[in-house]
C-alpha cells in the first residue's frame, strides 16, 4: 500500500494535562462538549499516562475545541502545554 503524501496527513498537537483520573475525565468531557462526531474530528489518543498528568494527541484544527471541554468540564483538568512534537512537550 503506498503511504500518504506528507500534505495529506493529519497534524497532530500535544497536550499536557493535569487533574485527577484523566483517562476516563479527558474522554468524558469532550464527548459531553462536542458530542461523538466531534470526537472522532480530534482524532484523539492517549500517549502516556501517570496518576495526575496525562499527554494526549489531537488534530491540529481541534486544539481549541479540546481546550474548551476541558475547562467546562465539572472535573477539574487544566492544559498545562501545547506542543507539536513530544520533545518540545517534554522540556519544561
Amino acid at each position: 500500500m503506498k503511504s500518504l503524501k506528507p500534505t495529506m496527513r493529519e497534524n497532530k498537537r500535544y497536550l499536557l494535562v493535569e487533574g485527577e483520573n484523566l483517562r476516563n475525565n479527558i474522554e468524558k468531557a469532550i464527548l459531553d462538549f462536542i458530542g461523538v462526531l466531534g470526537m472522532s474530528k480530534t482524532g484523539f489518543d492517549f500517549i502516556k499516562s501517570d496518576s495526575n498528568s496525562a499527554i494526549i494527541s489531537i488534530n491540529r484544527e481541534m486544539v481549541d475545541s479540546v481546550r474548551a471541554a476541558l475547562c467546562v468540564a465539572p472535573k477539574k483538568m487544566e492544559v498545562k502545554r501545547v506542543s507539536g512534537t513530544l520533545r518540545g512537550l517534554r522540556k519544561i
